[in-house]
């Protein structure tokens, strides 16, 4: 019997040491690097002690190499939606009280030049009746991210906002716009932090599980997804778009949040602003009924879609009219000055920032910080705008300081440019075409980047929709 229990207890322990082997740190990089297919286990293993502050199993360099096999190998449909789900589960996860469910909807962009639709669409589908919880980032690049511009506003806060908090906010505005919490899907911040310095920041199925694992925990019924493509995009080509938003929307089906991708050019700046305190001031105009066509076309489209999906439209047309109508009827205008006062900032800089005429954009500097400088770009010659490159704005913006080389570091909100003309526009030789916000002086290869972003042609320029196509589970239209 003695002899039996012992034979049993060896048994076990053989069992146990086997297994532990088979989830080794190096037996999990090998398997990867061999380009085998891991299990559910063993991503949720790696996930959970990644996440440990201390004690985990898996030291930094091995994480690296881990990463280092998911870029070169790829990861399978299922192996991205295991990781998501692993990621996701690392920290917390929001709850929200049980009348918000179905009206739960959000927005993620993979980033742009110019892109501050967050900005006016997220008080715009509040005042359709959804609630937007919105957790945003900080830009890391050419121009600051979406808690950056807000943060050009004094007083406002992003962070440090309890459950009961944004249950509040919810129900008394409709929707907040807030920085990611340390308990939020912390092993996204561990693998992100290694992925920034082993160059595997581009991987797909990292990009989509890094997104995905975010917006699953803010506990949506709802998303919609702006992939960019073009020269101001990560995603430079329309297949490479196409793949990184047929993914997204999988792993958003698998999560069972109804996900939609719409990918959009980016080869031109999105609207007349690219900064921070001037896109405030874009994003207001577009609040107060008189924006920028381009970017009402994205705001309308974008909000549209989500309209759709939560019932609250007919279909995504019928969902961007009621958009482009609380834009126009002054609703999301008063949503937005909501947010702001729930968010920090004071009653009577809220109410004269939305009754500013920003028919001119620079009427802004009244109530924000005022840049040192202004410049006025010209046309070296007459023709027609066919592009603006997007890119290369987006690199003299950082230069200024609009934008930051790494996470912490401080960025200016004051500078930034706004265009004066947009595709399509006729100029004259010697019209401004660009309006430079600056410190100093622009020097003599800023100003050679900004005149090189132009490019004219001598016949008129057609006009071309953003949205290229809308990608829903398993059905693309173009």
């Amino acid at each position: 019997m003695t002899d039996s229990i012992n034979g049993l207890c060896n048994h076990d322990e053989k069992s146990m040491e086997e297994n532990n082997n088979l989830f080794s740190p190096s037996n999990l990089i090998r398997k990867k690097r061999d380009g085998e297919r891991m299990t559910q286990a063993e991503i949720q293993y790696l996930i959970s002690e990644v996440s440990k502050t201390k004690g985990g199993a898996f030291t930094d360099s091995q994480i690296g190499a881990w990463l280092m096999a998911v870029y070169l190998r790829g990861f399978s449909p299922d192996e991205t939606a295991w990781l998501t789900e692993a990621m996701l589960h690392s920290g917390d996860v929001l709850h929200w009280p049980e009348d918000f469910k179905g009206h739960l909807v959000d927005k993620h962009s993979t980033g742009g030049v110019g892109d501050k639709i967050s900005l006016p669409l997220a008080p715009a589908l509040a005042a359709c009746g959804l609630k937007v919880p919105m957790i945003s980032g900080r830009g890391l690049g050419h121009t600051g991210g979406t808690l950056d511009k807000l943060e050009s506003i004094p007083g406002f806060q992003v962070t440090e906002f309890t459950q009961d908090e944004m249950n509040a906010m919810l129900r008394d505005v409709g929707c907040f716009i807030i920085g990611q919490s340390a308990n939020l899907v912390p092993a996204d911040k561990k693998l992100y932090a290694v992925r920034d310095i082993t160059a595997t920041v581009p991987s797909e199925a990292l990009v989509v599980s890094s997104i995905m694992s975010k917006k699953a925990a803010e506990s949506l019924d709802n998303l919609i997804l702006d992939v960019k493509c073009g020269k101001g995009a990560t995603m430079k080509d329309l297949e490479a778009s196409r793949s990184l938003a047929h993914n997204l929307v999988d792993t958003g089906l698998s999560l069972g949040i109804r996900t939609t991708s719409l990918i959009t050019n980016m080869d031109n700046p999105i609207g007349c602003a690219i900064g921070n305190s001037i896109e405030i001031a874009e994003s207001i105009q577009c609040l107060q009924g008189r924006s920028n066509p381009d970017l009402l076309e994205l705001v309308c489209a974008l909000g549209g879609h989500l309209l759709s999906a939560a019932g609250h439209a007919t279909s995504p047309e019928a969902g961007a009219n009621r958009i482009q109508s609380v834009l126009g009827d002054g609703s999301a205008l008063e949503r937005f000055r909501l947010m702001l006062v729930a968010q920090g900032v004071e009653t009577g800089l809220s109410q004269r920032l939305v009754n500013l005429d920003l028919s001119d954009l620079d009427n802004i500097w009244s109530e924000l910080e005022q840049p040192e400088n202004t410049t006025d770009i010209t046309s070296t010659e007459e023709g027609y705008v066919e592009e603006i490159n997007a890119m290369t704005l987006a690199l003299v913006a950082k230069e200024l300081g609009a934008g930051r080389e790494e996470e912490g570091a401080s960025i200016d909100y004051s500078v930034g440019l706004q265009l004066l003309v947009s595709r399509g526009s006729h100029v004259s030789t010697d019209d401004p075409w660009v309006r430079v916000y600056h410190r100093g002086t622009l020097s003599p290869d800023q100003r050679s980047k900004i005149e090189g972003a132009l490019t004219l042609r001598e016949s008129p320029v057609e006009h071309r929709s953003r949205i290229m196509e809308v990608i829903t589970g398993g059905s693309t239209k173009t």
